[in-house]
């Protein structure tokens, strides 16, 4: 080793330093294997890194760097019509509209009362009864080409979430696609699906599994499309891709480059080659109840991810969710969170600020490469559809699902307020009402991937199953 100063170490000197701290212990126990069996790396540099990986977002949203989203769900149209208002007026960009009021047409317009349609796009969350919705908000746009609209039908997440449905799953896909296309000629800039990969994450799933489950969904999606008519050209221009992301940044933001990687190399193969659109949102399972406050952080390091990872749109959940339907305040803290890191933190005035750093340069490949493989893995099941109901894709994600609880059982993986510092006597969180997402039993069945929250048996002292 160099007596100077100044000098570089040498990957030899770097090697002898680490060894001498690490005493009787090998190198390779400061590798360790993730969900999807990636090794991830202590040290990353030239020799063990690959080429740099470049995946910004294409745009910026109205002369902002994302589009600052917020939830607005439940069953009261006046209820929801101010909230709606108020978080427009307070800040953010566009809404995404959930729970009974978007069942029909009456309800969905008192909800949208005041909302300028041409400036704040409008997306739904309406699970099975997407189609419905989406004609619904067609009324509400009254004919508008320039409305902004995310219809975000999405039958095969609602369908495989809940178990089942009123009718088989690949007549709500021929419905999805009709819908489309009856839409397209009068809101042709309308975004009609959403092909998402949350119901796999929150579910318990690993990276690799949400993001073949997005390109799979794509594929369901993109073939129900083509029946109605849909080039697909036009189904991907309507087409926006969904993630979750958690309190690990670092793999959150590596996941959303992935998949932009992906939907470039996938849209290619189609002979269509499009920029991908992605909504990134907050992860549910991650969320605490008993003490909701360090929630706060999860949910600032998951808008995080999503910002720098190149979301174009970001929804972050308010902190009491877990606890129940939130509170003014609670709605508030979710807007300005997303406020603070565009306008406060700027990061958003860099495109892909990630790119050059070789461990999340790697990271970003190897996500991909590891995403694309469990997607030919569904394909070889015959594709989405097949795979759910033959319980290949369900069966991959309780496995994960099991080894992602163990993990926190063992202390292994801790959740801040929950594991670790947890705080005796907590406040109670801000909260309107309980939620009721309870629905009546399915007559057409699937094996389901129903959602997991990690902290929901950990909060009592059981062990989490």
């Amino acid at each position: 080793m160099s007596n100077s100063p100044f000098a570089t170490p040498s990957p030899a000197d770097w090697r002898a330093l680490a060894e001498a701290a690490l005493k009787d212990r090998d190198l390779a126990s400061l590798v360790h294997l993730d969900a999807d069996g990636l090794d991830v790396r202590p040290l990353y540099a030239a020799a063990n890194a690959g080429a740099p990986v470049t995946a910004p977002r294409p745009a910026h949203a109205d002369g902002r760097a994302w589009d600052l989203r917020v939830l607005v769900e439940g069953d009261d149209a006046a209820v929801l019509n101010g909230v709606a208002l108020a978080q427009l007026e307070g800040g953010a960009a566009s809404l995404l509209v959930r729970g009974g009021v978007t069942a029909d047409s009456d309800t969905l317009v008192q909800t949208l009362a005041g909302v300028q349609l041409e400036l704040a796009e409008v997306a739904l969350d309406a699970g099975l009864a997407g189609a419905t919705a989406a004609d619904a908000l067609a009324v509400a746009a009254k004919g508008s080409p320039r409305a902004r609209l995310a219809f975000h039908m999405d039958p095969v997440s609602a369908f495989v979430a809940r178990g089942g449905g009123a009718r088989p799953l690949a007549d709500y896909l021929e419905l999805a696609g009709n819908t489309a296309a009856r839409h397209a000629e009068a809101y042709p800039d309308a975004r009609a699906f959403l092909a998402s990969g949350r119901v796999v994450h929150e579910a318990g799933g690993t990276a690799a599994q949400e993001l073949a489950y997005v390109l799979a969904n794509a594929v369901a999606l993109t073939d129900a499309a083509g029946r109605a008519g849909l080039s697909p050209e036009q189904a991907f221009r309507r087409m926006v891709l969904g993630v979750s992301l958690d309190q690990s940044y670092f793999d959150g933001l590596a996941k959303v480059r992935a998949l932009r990687l992906m939907w470039r190399t996938f849209t290619k193969a189609w002979g269509a080659e499009s920029e991908a659109v992605i909504e990134a949102r907050s992860s549910r399972r991650m969320l605490a109840a008993r003490d909701a406050w360090p929630n706060l952080l999860r949910l600032t390091a998951a808008g995080f991810a999503g910002a720098v990872g190149g979301a174009d749109v970001i929804v972050l959940d308010a902190f009491s969710r877990a606890a129940g339907q939130p509170d003014a305040f609670a709605l508030r803290q979710a807007r300005n969170t997303q406020l603070i890191l565009m306008e406060e933190a700027h990061l958003g005035r860099v495109d892909d600020p990630a790119a050059g750093s070789w461990f999340l340069d790697t990271r970003t490949r190897d996500l991909a490469e590891a995403g694309w493989a469990a997607f030919q893995q569904i394909e070889r099941e015959g594709g989405l559809v097949a795979s759910i109901e033959g319980g290949g894709l369900q069966g991959r994600v309780a496995n994960a699902r099991q080894a992602l609880v163990a993990s926190y059982a063992r202390g292994e993986a801790q959740l801040i307020g929950v594991t670790r510092f947890v705080d005796e006597s907590p406040r109670p969180a801000p909260v309107t009402a309980e939620t009721d997402d309870a629905l009546p039993p399915p007559d057409h069945r699937c094996e389901p991937l129903p959602p997991l929250r990690l902290a929901a048996d950990l909060e009592t002292g059981e062990t989490a199953r």
